[in-house]
């Protein structure tokens, strides 16, 4: 019995950190997530079968169904085909593979709203020392 000198299912670089054959559970919207990666993997796949049909459906409503048969029948069989557990794991793979990098642009962006509260925070403290003053001069 030979063995390959590689391993058919080699790990990626996001596999060596996270075990994707035994993933992590995932929350519901993260599983969102990989799901809207797996769809935009699948959809890019397809993308001239499913521009075809549009433009065949375009001006039409009801009798796109049978006047542009052919191209629907074709971006469906294609998106059949791509929409296989590989592209899902890959889509997982992604999805764990930019998690550092969700966090990082997670972190700036409440750092930004802590930035500008504390930036509204002095203008208010500010205004309202303002006023203070205004109403002492009247008094």
């Amino acid at each position: 019995m030979a063995t390959p000198s590689a391993p058919a299912d080699s790990p990626s670089p996001a596999a060596s950190k996270y075990n994707l054959r035994n993933p992590l559970p995932l929350s519901a919207p993260q599983e969102q997530e990989v799901q809207k990666l797996f769809h935009k993997r699948v959809r890019a796949q397809c993308a001239d079968l499913i521009k075809a049909f549009a433009e065949c459906a375009v001006d039409r409503t009801v009798t796109a169904t049978w006047v542009c048969r052919e191209q629907r029948l074709a971006m469906n069989s294609c998106m059949l085909k791509h929409a296989t557990r590989e592209n899902e794991d890959l889509a997982r793979e992604e999805w764990f593979a930019t998690v550092d990098e969700r966090r990082r642009a997670y972190r700036e962006e409440r750092a930004g709203v802590e930035a500008r509260r504390a930036q509204l925070d002095e203008m208010m403290r500010k205004d309202e020392e303002r006023r203070q003053q205004q109403q002492a001069r009247k008094n």
